[in-house]
């Protein structure tokens, strides 16, 4: 299908982007396009400008700085999964980055894209959270920083601001026993996830042993959320198979799932159990 008309603007910096935002506040920003596009396609999303972060140098790199894994917005899903340091630092982030759609998607897509358009289904939202990161944004006067618990808000929402442009995406270094994992029942057709479990631990003083678990998930409700009925349940156990089954049976407490033609609700509980369970024995592993 074809878009409706639209004006199109590719600034060359971050402050030029926020100043075009703050003067057309109906504008949709494009980091890779990859959502963007196919809404506007499909003419579910009609802007009337689109401002494209593509011209701006500077947005894509993948660093150690001090106790932080630093990736640029523009960083994509296809250098995140192909990274060594990501691999080394946090690879469930490397797993959930090389399963995104397919070759062009992972081409061109960026994390920071990804986030900021908070796809209920999407993969890096429960890796995001499990890992505890954060955004930078920067708006027309000033910049912030946006924890992970803090940012997404509810199906398709977060809590940008209009105009606000995430330029970082930042992940706390973790001790080197730390193991971390990323798995989802995919879509066979789009890929998405139909669920997606995240899971990040801290070793116990005693062989086998958890210190600190994260637990989150996307694709069951209406946005990525952690499990911390999951956690709490897990904290400072032995992680073998029947302790984490039983962990789960919490997974889903305070929260509606999602019912679609991919998995009804029931469906979707059962899900967020077996794959759970499963992302913290890999990750424990």
């Amino acid at each position: 299908m074809i878009p409706a008309a639209f004006d199109y603007a590719a600034p060359k910096t971050v402050a030029d982007a926020t100043r075009l935002l703050r003067r057309h506040p109906d504008a949709k920003i494009m980091a890779g396009g990859q959502s963007l596009l196919s809404l506007m396609k499909l003419r579910v999303a009609a802007p009337p400008l689109v401002v494209d972060l593509g011209r701006i140098k500077g947005l894509a790199y993948i660093r150690k700085r001090g106790n932080t894994l630093a990736i640029g917005a523009m960083t994509t899903h296809a250098e995140i999964a192909a990274s060594a340091t990501v691999r080394e630092e946090a690879r469930a982030l490397a797993e959930a980055a090389e399963a995104i759609g397919d070759l062009q998607v992972r081409n061109m897509g960026t994390i920071g894209g990804s986030l900021a358009h908070a796809d209920p289904a999407a993969d890096y939202p429960a890796v995001f959270l499990a890992l505890e990161g954060s955004v930078v944004v920067q708006g027309a006067r000033k910049s912030r920083t946006i924890p992970a618990d803090a940012f997404f808000t509810g199906l398709f929402s977060t809590t940008l601001s209009g105009g606000e442009i995430i330029t970082e995406v930042r992940i706390p270094l973790r001790p080197a026993i730390t193991g971390s994992a990323y798995l989802k029942m995919k879509h066979p057709a789009s890929g998405f996830a139909i669920v997606g479990a995240a899971a990040v631990l801290r070793a116990g003083a005693k062989k086998g042993d958890a210190a600190q678990v994260r637990v989150a998930f996307t694709g069951a409700a209406a946005h990525a959320f952690r499990a911390k009925a999951v956690e709490a349940a897990l904290a400072g156990k032995a992680l073998d198979d029947a302790t984490v089954r039983a962990a789960m049976e919490h997974a889903v407490r305070g929260f509606e799932m999602l019912e679609d033609l991919a998995a009804d609700a029931a469906y979707r509980v059962q899900l967020v159990r077996v794959y759970g369970r499963r992302a913290v024995l890999a990750a424990a592993g």
